[in-house]
């Protein structure tokens, strides 16, 4: 099986910017990504970027990096600008792997690829992981998602779903039950990304600011399956941060 990665790195970002070049034990966090991409095995590993800042610490790694307009409104929109440049054909399989998460495992990696493989009839592949405590079931940074019997997603929200109708009234005493958080890292063949540029914003996708509302709204469908490593954390905040840089 054969993939190419894609790391959309933007630099701006309001709670801390220029997120990606910041430093994780004495190196920035697109290198961490980066490092963890071409731990996967994939055939190619490409930075999408719209500073050249990032570009030229790419550059300097001996790594592909391209650049790519600045007004983007979602990574997924950045890399169906990044697979034009590429040239790569339709069937190709894409996995976006975010340029925040320095801790992601390269097997996550991996496994939404050889999804992508299995699942001809789902438009994107990514991955979840069950919620064991009520401050991760309530923070709305952590998206949740539900899916049907065979794993394809029905909605993803940054409210708790389900809803305990007889637990969640009295949060301080809610108890996570077949609750599971998104992580955010899909696959996708380069066909649908041309689709999905073409597409306007929903507004459901507006409404939560959850770009892959965008797919479930145009009625196609997504597949998950259950991490087989724990994915570590995201970078979004100073806290998350220090964090990374504590675990390097």
């Amino acid at each position: 099986m054969g993939f190419t990665v894609i790391i959309p790195a933007r630099y701006g970002s309001s709670r801390l910017p220029g997120k990606p070049l910041l430093p994780i034990n004495g190196r920035p966090m697109v290198e961490h990504v980066w490092q963890r991409a071409i731990a996967s095995g994939a055939d190619r590993v490409c930075v999408a970027t719209d500073d050249e800042r990032i570009e030229t610490v790419i550059r300097a790694l001996g790594g592909e990096v391209r650049m790519t307009r600045a007004d983007h409104t979602s990574g997924t929109d950045r890399l169906a600008e990044v697979v034009e440049q590429m040239g790569l054909n339709e069937e190709e399989i894409v996995v976006n792997l975010q340029g925040d998460e320095p801790q992601m495992p390269a097997s996550l990696v991996q496994q939404v690829a050889a999804d992508m493989e299995a699942h001809k009839d789902a438009s994107v592949t990514t991955l979840f992981q069950a919620i064991s405590d009520r401050q991760t079931l309530f923070n709305p940074n952590a998206v949740k998602v539900v899916m049907d019997e065979q794993g394809y997603a029905l909605y993803f929200s940054r409210a708790p779903i389900p809803w305990d109708r007889d637990s969640f009234s009295m949060p301080e005493q809610a108890v996570p039950r077949n609750n599971v958080r998104h992580i955010g890292l899909y696959a996708y063949r380069v066909g649908f990304l041309r689709r999905f540029a073409a597409w306007p914003a929903s507004p459901i996708e507006t409404q939560e600011s959850l770009e892959q509302l965008r797919v479930l709204w145009k009625g196609e469908r997504i597949h998950l399956t259950e991490a087989v490593e724990n994915p570590g954390h995201g970078v979004d905040t100073e806290e998350d941060l220090k964090r990374a840089q504590k675990h390097g």
